[in-house]
């Protein structure tokens, strides 16, 4: 069974920090592109950053610029999500989700149409 799992969600204090981490079960990550997405209570889902397979390309929504960094340890075969400066506005569920094509991820943007996805891990940044 193919499966992404996500971890490192938890309640920080607004300025702190997380890093989220994505595995999987089932198929090796290092052949995908691999996207960070999230969705806040009453919002619709937004597409936070992704990375190529090779790790050449990556791509931050506007909010997160300066703030996150994707990486991917393809000896590990798990992606990383560094979330530095958190502020409330962040919180959400962090879903992890996968793609077969390289076109999903670009400097310019990120694919929503990803072809597996993990259950999620909340972040919560509150004092």
């Amino acid at each position: 069974q193919l499966q992404l799992v996500e971890s490192g969600g938890g309640l920080v204090q607004p300025g702190g920090s997380l890093r989220l981490s994505c595995t999987a079960s089932g198929f090796n990550l290092r052949y995908y592109v691999i996207g960070w997405f999230r969705q806040a209570p009453g919002e619709e889902r937004e597409g936070v950053s992704c990375i190529s397979s090779g790790a050449g390309s990556t791509y931050y929504t506007d909010s997160v610029k300066g703030r996150f960094t994707i990486s991917r340890d393809n000896a590990k075969d798990t992606v990383y999500l560094q979330m530095n400066s958190l502020k409330p506005e962040d919180t959400a569920v962090y879903y992890c989700a996968a793609g077969i094509r390289t076109s999903m991820c670009s400097v310019g943007g990120m694919s929503h149409n990803m072809h597996y996805w993990g259950k999620g891990t909340l972040v919560t940044v509150s004092s």
